[in-house]
């Protein structure tokens, strides 16, 4: 009680203090600066407005800003009165009163009134000063605001009249609405948008002009749309295509005479492609480029073939140049686009640590070869070369070495290729992807997983927010060997354990669909990200082989009973900003459901195609793969040592973290996990797991704090989490936030659960 009585004090004493400090360099004749107030009034009972939004908007523009407070204490003015360090790095310097230009203040504001339509409106302010503090309040008597009686558009017959015309079922501006200035703005440049995807190459914006007619009365007004007089003839020209000559290996002393240009290019489809060294097949700028000779000019189409042509991924620059004809009385425009290529080949080598909540500590090597235009087609092959070394500590004595080598091979083709076809003309070029890669995995003298995997799919983009994948076929072979004895023994009476290295073959096709709004720069107050996965393995072989593991028809491919089940996953997370567009505060949230199903020629999923709970970007508050399934409880890691992971047919995962900016790139985290993995069948080894009716109370719950360093393209995570829900106790409530005492070592171990790890959880 003492304790916090002279917390209490201090506290009061710092405001005190606080409150007396803020004038201290303020000079005589002067006055601290704190805000301005605006108030409105109509100039009748009349008149109608938003009174609180259009108070919010003028007072947003009003300046200077006075100085920043929180809790009503300018902590950063009191910084600043100590003087030394602490000025200079937390600080503010006082805004002054004789700062303020109220004049100007008073003329933006007036500005501002008519622009939104509140002609006439008057404005006044008054200049309040005690204890050298002083605010300032302006005075807006509003008038009625002028409301759009009826708008004309251009009638006479020629192409920019009637292009315009057109333009009038989507206008901003509509009869009924009230005048806004911003809104006449936004106007223009919609039609300007339109016109450009009408040939309309030349023409801006600014050429347009509505002549408003405000003595009809009644604060009611005749808008007309018009082209201003001296606009350019060639502004109401549409311009088509003519020539199109692609520069395939430009650089700064390249010849770009364009006739010389073009009487060396290689005329391909509708293009000139001068590429003296023949680097690139001439095909794949047909496939990329949209505009075609004769086309009328589109914008549209001009940055949907600069998309494209990044998204090649072969190319450091890519520029487009619009040149017209000169023919006088043609309207054409030459096409050019130079491409200069980013180095053929590159070598990467990367090496990195890792920590993991199971007590594992290593490092990767990996070393990869890439070569961007392996078949003169812009094809991007990559050779990858990794090995890694893993040590894990179960329990006080026992050491668990693990390491693994592998190689993966990836070739993506600008293209699709194959028996599937289809044509995009969005800004990015669907590819063909095929993969190979093989690893050998070693877990010291226990035993050696072999596996091999091969894939043959496509990827295309709708948008840069949304992408699918499909894969017409995937391969997976995994094989087992070198099982230590004493292992084997383990194997022979935990299922579970036996089902992690048992040998798989996986055959089938997968579709995977993403929309994530954060793909494309934004700062929307909402945003939001959808993955859904859909994966199917051996339902052909099932049906033309018959087979049926529980019917005893198990069937084999080179010796090994192939995978057949259905799985289905879906990710949703939303991203809600807190406080204005700026703000970097963001309260994160996500819901994972996923469910698979095994029959015909298997009686459970692959190990690999398993949902798993508990881990650094899961339920934290639970070690890797420790959790579930249902009210399964398969011991504590941290007391007992090793444990097998624990795999599941279902699976529900719920997370919320709210994350905040603390000082420069240091933000911390607030976080709460909720979920479980349960079983579709009855499993003897594990009670309790198959999914019910009553799963909900066999969610578990964790929370904990964080904290990151975000330097937006890297990021480092550290958080500290603790169960306060377990679903595997029996006895007394599930709950167990009243058992929470971090002074004690005992619950420290056997709760605290500490995740190192690069990047979000989600």
């Amino acid at each position: 009680m003492k304790k916090g009585y002279y917390i209490y004090c201090c506290l009061i004493l710092l405001v005190v203090a606080a409150g007396c400090s803020t004038t201290k360099h303020v000079p005589d004749g002067d006055a601290l600066y704190m805000g301005a107030d605006v108030k409105l009034k109509g100039v009748n009972d009349s008149v109608k407005y938003d009174k609180k939004a259009l108070r919010s908007e003028l007072a947003g523009l009003v300046r200077p800003a006075p100085n920043k407070s929180f809790l009503g204490i300018k902590f950063k003015l009191l910084f600043y009165n100590w003087g030394g360090f602490v000025r200079r790095k937390l600080g503010e310097e006082p805004v002054l009163l004789s700062s303020v230009n109220v004049q100007k203040n008073s003329d933006v504001l007036q500005n501002r009134m008519e622009n939104r339509g509140y002609f006439r409106s008057e404005l006044s302010f008054d200049t309040t000063v005690k204890k050298k503090k002083g605010r300032i309040t302006y005075n807006v008597t509003v008038y009625p605001q002028y409301v759009i009686n009826s708008i004309k558009y251009p009638a006479d017959s020629s192409d920019i009249s009637k292009a315009i015309a057109r333009q009038r079922r989507r206008a901003l501006t509509r009869v009924g609405k009230p005048y806004d200035l911003d809104n006449i703005k936004n106007e223009y440049a919609r039609i300007d948008e339109r016109l450009k995807e009408r040939g309309f190459y030349f023409f801006s914006p600014n050429y347009l002009l509505y002549d408003v007619d405000s003595s009809i009365g009644n604060h009611r007004l005749d808008m007309t749309l018009k082209i201003k007089p001296g606009t350019p003839v060639n502004a109401t020209k549409i311009y088509r295509i003519n020539d199109v000559l692609v520069y395939a290996d430009y650089n700064l002393s390249a010849d770009t005479t364009a006739r010389r240009a073009r009487q060396r290019a290689v005329k391909y489809d509708y293009y000139y492609i001068y590429d003296p060294h023949r680097k690139f097949n001439p095909k794949v700028f047909s496939r990329a480029l949209i505009f075609k000779p004769g086309d009328p000019y589109n914008r549209k189409a001009h940055n949907l073939s600069l998309n494209r042509l990044v998204s090649l991924g072969v190319y450091r620059f890519v520029k487009a140049r619009f040149q017209p004809v000169d023919t006088p009385g043609v309207y054409k425009l030459n096409t050019f686009y130079y491409l200069t290529p980013a180095p053929k080949k590159s070598l990467r080598f990367e090496v990195s640590g890792l920590t993991k909540s199971n007590n594992a500590n290593g490092t990767d090597l990996t070393l990869s070869w890439r070569n961007r235009n392996f078949f003169k087609g812009a094809e991007l092959f990559t050779a990858s070369l990794y090995g890694g070394f893993e040590k894990q500590y179960a329990g006080q004595q026992k050491k668990i070495n693990i390491s693994r080598v592998g190689v993966d091979l990836n070739l993506l083709m600008p293209r699709v290729v194959g028996p599937v076809q289809f044509k995009t003309n969005g800004g990015f070029v669907p590819q063909t992807r095929i993969n190979a890669g093989y690893e050998l995995y070693n877990r010291t003298d226990q035993y050696t997983l072999s596996s091999a995997k091969a894939s043959f799919g496509y990827i295309w983009r709708e948008t840069i927010t949304k992408e699918h994948q499909l894969n017409l076929i995937s391969i997976n072979y995994v094989k087992p060997t070198k099982i230590d004895s004493a292992f084997q023994k383990g194997l022979d009476t935990n299922i579970t354990l036996a089902r992690s290295i048992e040998r798989q073959f996986i055959i089938g096709s997968n579709y995977n669909f993403n929309i994530n709004t954060q793909a494309a720069p934004n700062r929307n107050r909402n945003n939001y990200y959808f993955n859904a996965n859909v994966d199917l393995s051996g339902n052909v072989l099932g049906l033309l082989t018959g087979a049926n593991v529980k019917a005893g028809k198990e069937k084999n491919i080179f010796g090994t009973p192939f995978s057949e089940y259905s799985r289905l996953e879906f990710d949703f997370r939303h991203y809600l900003r807190i406080g204005s567009r700026r703000s970097d505060n963001t309260l994160a949230s996500r819901v994972l459901v996923g469910a698979g199903w095994s029959y015909g020629n298997s009686i459970a999923l692959p190990f690999v195609k398993s949902f798993f709970a508990g881990g650094v970007n899961d339920i934290r508050a639970f070690r890797a793969r420790s959790l579930g399934p249902g009210n399964y409880y398969g011991g504590n890691a941290a007391v007992v040592g090793y444990l097998p992971d624990q795999p599941g047919d279902i699976k529900i995962l719920m997370s919320t973290e709210l994350r905040a900016r603390l000082i420069s790139v240091l933000y911390g985290a607030v976080f709460a996990d909720a979920g479980n993995i349960w079983l579709t069948h009855d499993d003897p080894t594990r009670p309790g797991g198959k999914f019910s009716s009553d799963f909900l109370d066999q969610f578990a719950v964790g929370t904990g704090v964080g904290l990151r360093v975000d330097i937006k393209f890297f990021v480092i995570r550290f958080d500290a989490a603790f169960p306060i829900r377990k679903p595997f106790v029996t006895t007394g409530s599930k709950w167990v936030i009243n058992q929470v005492n971090f002074g004690d070592a005992d619950w420290r171990k056997q709760n605290l659960v500490y995740n190192l790890a690069i990047g979000y959880p989600f």
